[in-house]
């Protein structure tokens, strides 16, 4: 008890440094990036200033840059020059993302892991994450599909495949598929806690993702619900999901503190496109100083128990880091 305790004492100057808890550093981020089939030059993200959809012909260069700066991962979105009703765009061979990896691995081999976003709604012309008939989403037709999708990457160089789309029974198939392709050594990040979230705005500007009818609320879940997050990530373990991730970040730190509490196994947390946003406009106001409110924000989803962050602030952070 004061006087004889002085919390005061441990942050002192060098002190405070000494005792810290938490630390964040490159190896921590993963940093998204989207390319486009049919784009002859960068396109800047109207609502993520700072962010551009790169075309075919720069996306090794803009890969290689992230290198240079630490980043040890990406993830890859991709937008097509083509969509149809069963996203057949996703899992061809010669797709935006299968040559935007072969150009990658071309430029940097192993010096940057490069993972994969493994979903449909940018290959559908209705904009959702799976098959629709009568404007419902089949759950067990779109599983095939996103196996194909997720071994054409793999045979394409990615090294890990992060399925998205919550589907039930989506890491199960995907894992199945890449034993039976000969790709044992393919990392799943699996996006197991999936909200149906109002933050993701600015994404499907950027991904040309939008849907066409209703919302996702049947296959992401309730921002209401914890309990179910819990269950979630144990079934994807189960299936052969080797990282687990949380999405989005901030507005959900307290699930990701139980997913790692509980289960103890590689966890991401995405801090998403409306997060960026949130805080690009407020630092573009003058209302808040940039560098410390994300350098505080990402501290706080690693503190919450992240192993890896996704964040459009990668390549900032990075340099900050320095």
């Amino acid at each position: 008890m004061f006087p004889t305790s002085r919390m005061r004492r441990l942050r002192q100057p060098k002190i405070r440094d000494l005792v810290r808890e938490t630390e964040l550093t490159h190896n921590d981020l993963i940093y998204p990036m989207f390319v486009g089939e049919g784009d002859a030059k960068p396109i800047e993200i109207k609502f993520m200033p700072g962010q551009f959809r790169y075309p075919l012909s720069m996306i090794a260069d803009e890969a290689k840059a992230v290198a240079e700066l630490g980043i040890p991962a990406i993830i890859l979105f991709g937008i097509p020059s083509r969509k149809d009703e069963v996203g057949s765009s996703a899992y061809d061979s010669n797709g935006v993302i299968q040559k935007a990896i072969m150009a990658i691995k071309d430029e940097l081999g192993d010096e940057l892991l490069v993972i994969t976003d493994v979903c449909l709604c940018e290959y559908m012309t209705h904009g959702h994450c799976g098959i629709v008939e009568n404007k419902k989403i089949l759950n067990d037709p779109t599983l095939e599909l996103l196996a194909k999708t997720a071994v054409s990457h793999a045979q394409a160089g990615a090294d890990i495949v992060a399925p998205s789309g919550m589907m039930d029974g989506m890491v199960d198939a995907i894992r199945t598929a890449l034993e039976d392709g000969g790709f044992q050594d393919t990392l799943i990040m699996s996006y197991a806690v999936k909200y149906a979230s109002s933050f993701y705005g600015p994404f499907r500007e950027a991904a040309e993702s939008g849907y066409a009818f209703g919302d996702r609320s049947t296959y992401q879940m309730d921002p209401a619900n914890s309990d179910e997050a819990l269950r979630e990530v144990e079934l994807d373990i189960a299936e052969g999901a080797d990282i687990v991730m949380v999405k989005p970040a901030l507005p959900y730190l307290d699930i990701l503190y139980r997913v790692k509490s509980e289960f103890g196994v590689p966890t991401a947390a995405y801090s998403v496109s409306g997060e960026y946003a949130m805080l690009k406009a407020a630092s573009q106001k003058g209302w808040l100083d940039e560098k410390a409110a994300v350098m505080e924000s990402l501290l706080a989803i690693k503190r919450a128990g992240a192993d890896m962050i996704l964040t459009y602030f990668a390549k900032d952070a990075a340099e900050w880091l320095k």
